[in-house]
């Protein structure tokens, strides 16, 4: 059993996704939801998110999805200043000099997610568990696990990046983690994010008005109620703006946003969240984010 789940990660799944993709990835959603895809007429955000990764040019999504790279793209749109201040590049883990790297940073691979490590030197830290948890994330082609086909196309790095305080009193840990919901050029949510560990997370939805939604959401042991604690940001209208300008000319993305000193920081562009299989969110409110998304004309692979 195991040798087969071994030829199956390693050499048939990413076959199907290199060339069948859309037999693959509707035989994997049936197993998953029981019913097929309707690829002429696909309606909630998961069902959508599968369509484009199909059917359209993703291209971009390779380039906004690496998170070093997407700090060309966001200078390009003249937002520059929302960068999290770079502290170092490296293509292998051998190559990283902690010695100039300050008391506290966040260290992560480009090409995949979870690899983020917060360090603080003050607590005592051990580089070379650092290096050897990095090394095995950047041997890892992040896009077959989830069918996410475009982080293959990320040359993975590992980078640095200035740690970020939390700007909310009542709040502890890392800052909220402001994640716009935006078509098109359309910001349509904001999830929040906050009280990030491993085990779990809380979240909560709220409208552009910064009106809390707990019944748009799928609360679970890991995605917990957040209860409206995060405060209206005084930069809100800021963040939008920003998302609004990143992402135009995609059908659905997600812009992250950090703020801290009361300054707006740009984090990260998702395009596939939870590789189009959204646990968090009622049917119903994935119907609504759906009927957000336009699709456009079909691209033949």
């Amino acid at each position: 059993m195991k040798l087969r789940k071994k030829i199956f990660h390693r050499i048939y799944k990413p076959f199907m996704l290199d060339h069948f993709r859309r037999f693959f990835i509707g035989r994997e959603w049936e197993k998953i939801y029981g019913y097929k895809i309707d690829w002429d007429h696909p309606r909630d955000l998961n069902e959508k998110i599968q369509w484009l990764l199909c059917y359209s040019d993703i291209s971009m999504w390779s380039v906004c999805a690496d998170k070093y790279m997407v700090r060309d793209y966001v200078k390009s749109k003249g937002l520059g200043d929302m960068l999290v201040p770079l502290l170092g590049v490296w293509d292998k883990v051998e190559d990283i000099d902690f010695d100039s790297l300050p008391d506290k940073f966040v260290i992560k691979c480009n090409h995949d997610s979870g690899s983020t490590i917060v360090v603080d030197k003050s607590k005592g830290f051990d580089p070379g568990a650092i290096r050897s948890e990095l090394s095995s994330h950047l041997k890892v082609r992040f896009g077959y696990r989830g069918g996410e086909v475009f982080y293959n196309d990320i040359k993975p790095k590992v980078i640095a990046e200035k740690f970020l305080e939390q700007d909310i009193s009542s709040l502890e840990g890392l800052p909220v983690d402001y994640k716009v919901w935006c078509f098109d050029g359309k910001p349509y949510m904001v999830f929040a994010c906050y009280n990030r560990t491993k085990e779990s997370l809380c979240v909560n939805v709220y409208d552009l008005d910064w009106n809390v939604h707990p019944e748009y959401s799928v609360f679970t042991d890991h995605f917990r109620d957040g209860k409206g604690l995060v405060p209206k940001p005084i930069c809100l209208d800021e963040m939008l703006d920003a998302a609004s300008i990143l992402s135009k000319g995609f059908p659905e993305v997600r812009v992250d946003f950090y703020i801290s000193g009361g300054k707006v920081y740009f984090g990260e562009m998702t395009f596939a969240a939870m590789a189009g299989k959204i646990n968090y969110f009622t049917d119903d409110y994935l119907k609504e984010l759906g009927d957000q998304c336009v699709l456009p004309q079909k691209k033949r692979r």
